[in-house]
């Protein structure tokens, strides 16, 4: 009974506190670096000022303290920066799209356009409205013409 009791203690139990200290120390501490971005640093910078002060008991200036504030509103900025960016791109691409649109439209008109004028086949100007002879009219202009008594030929 002793040396199991012995045996639990000395070996079982300090492998048990290892394996938690392996799990602790070293698995999630790298699966919280792995999250860590440089935006939860900068976060953490006044916390650890004021931490560091506190311990320390330390008078620290208004400017130190003021850091945290500054941070935070550069962090507010770029963001309202990013929104401003987004939303002219979005306007920039909304006019494009209509010029596009335009210009498409404009193409299409002068297409119709050149087609309606058709260069190779021009007609006669008033060619419509020339009046055609009937059947069974002679179409021999040799035809000697009386006009007032004379006879031109």
């Amino acid at each position: 009974m002793w040396t199991a009791f012995w045996k639990k203690w000395t070996i079982d139990k300090p492998a048990l506190l290892g394996d938690w200290l392996w799990e602790v120390f070293v698995v999630q501490l790298a699966a919280f670096l792995d999250q860590l971005t440089l935006r939860r640093i900068i976060a953490l910078i006044p916390v650890v000022i004021l931490v560091l002060a506190y311990y320390h008991q330390i008078p620290i200036p208004p400017e130190l303290m003021l850091v945290g504030d500054f941070l935070a509103y550069i962090d507010v900025f770029s963001v309202l920066l990013l929104l401003g960016i987004l939303s002219r791109v979005v306007t920039i691409l909304f006019i494009i799209k209509q010029a596009t649109a335009r210009v498409a439209g404009l193409a299409s008109l002068l297409t119709t356009a050149v087609q309606r004028l058709d260069f190779r086949h021009r007609r006669a100007r008033g060619a419509k409205s020339r009046k055609r002879l009937a059947r069974g009219r002679r179409t021999d202009d040799d035809v000697p013409a009386a006009v007032g008594g004379f006879a031109w030929a």
